[in-house]
């Protein structure tokens, strides 16, 4: 058996490598068929496989497993700070800094929200909406979360000790996808945290906005096109919610036409929220038990579902 990982020039893999491997740990692209004939198992340094979706491995049988669950601690805690930086009006904090001058009415500008007994949506219960739980539940959030399969609470993916909810003991209430919209439509909160699928591309259009309360904030750690971006720079401006908080885009960098720039109801970062230095130490965490597990012939962890894409 062997193992290879390259690094690629420009990404790309060249026409005149080939490689025996049976098991390939890939940290750009996958190497096509012809060039690595014994390849069996592709782990990848990243959690979403949207890009693997039209390549050869994909069309494959070849195992392929994730590093899902490497953001889990630092995405869930953006979330978080987004709703936070939300429910206490922080934006009005510096804009009345640059001003060098409070406003007249102190508590019509500055009167935050509680979070003890507002309700928390989470899209997608995997790794991050499992922390982002853990994280939110001290507060006093109810926690309603949306889950393919309902009926499977356990997590069946890595879990990085003292994180998570492994056991799907946190939430209110679970929903299946189905229901999406009759659940936004009770949260204060909605954190997206999905994977972009034929299924959740714009899951969130002009409908599922309108079925948000005009007072909810919406956070986007998913993936960019899983909002239409056009529907909710008009939703903004409308009403149909009262603001937004987006580390993903449907196009990256965000072109500077994008109307989104222009709102005063939305906070933005360039997809910075699953940064961490301990990037690369927890991948290998990953990969090393995934490899512990091929090698003893037992189920790999965050293995992809094709079928689901």
């Amino acid at each position: 058996m062997s193992i290879e990982q390259r690094t690629l020039p420009n990404g790309r893999w060249p026409a005149d490598w080939t490689t025996d491997a049976e098991i390939y740990y890939a940290h750009g692209q996958v190497p096509p068929l012809a060039q690595a004939p014994n390849l069996q198992w592709v782990q990848t340094h990243y959690a979403g496989v949207d890009s693997l979706v039209r390549s050869e491995v994909w069309q494959s049988d070849i195992l392929i497993s994730t590093a899902s669950g490497v953001h889990a601690a630092n995405m869930a805690q953006y979330a978080l700070a987004q709703i936070l930086v939300w429910a206490h009006r922080v934006p009005n904090w510096f804009k009345y800094k640059q001003t060098q001058a409070w406003s007249d009415n102190r508590w019509d500008t500055f009167v935050p929200q509680e979070l003890k007994g507002k309700t928390l949506g989470i899209l997608g219960y995997g790794s991050i909406g499992r922390e982002l739980a853990r994280l939110a539940k001290p507060f006093g959030l109810e926690i309603l979360v949306t889950k393919q399969n309902a009926r499977q609470l356990a997590d069946t993916g890595y879990i990085f000790p003292g994180q998570g909810d492994p056991n799907g003991e946190l939430p209110d209430r679970v929903y299946p996808s189905e229901a999406t919209r009759s659940m936004v439509a009770e949260c204060d909160f909605v954190v997206i945290t999905l994977p972009l699928t034929q299924r959740t591309r714009y899951l969130f259009d002009e409908a599922m906005l309108k079925a948000m309360k005009p007072t909810a904030f919406l956070v986007n750690v998913g993936r960019g096109p899983i909002i239409k971006e056009d529907d909710l720079a008009r939703g903004l401006k409308k009403g149909w919610l009262a603001g937004a908080g987006l580390d993903v885009f449907e196009q990256e960098p965000l072109p500077k036409e994008s109307p989104l720039w222009e709102l005063d109801n939305i906070i933005m970062t360039p997809h910075v929220s699953g940064f961490t230095p301990h990037y690369d130490e927890r991948a290998t965490d990953i990969f090393a038990e995934n490899l512990r597990r091929y090698l003893a012939g037992e189920p790999l962890l965050n293995l992809v579902d094709r079928d689901k894409g």
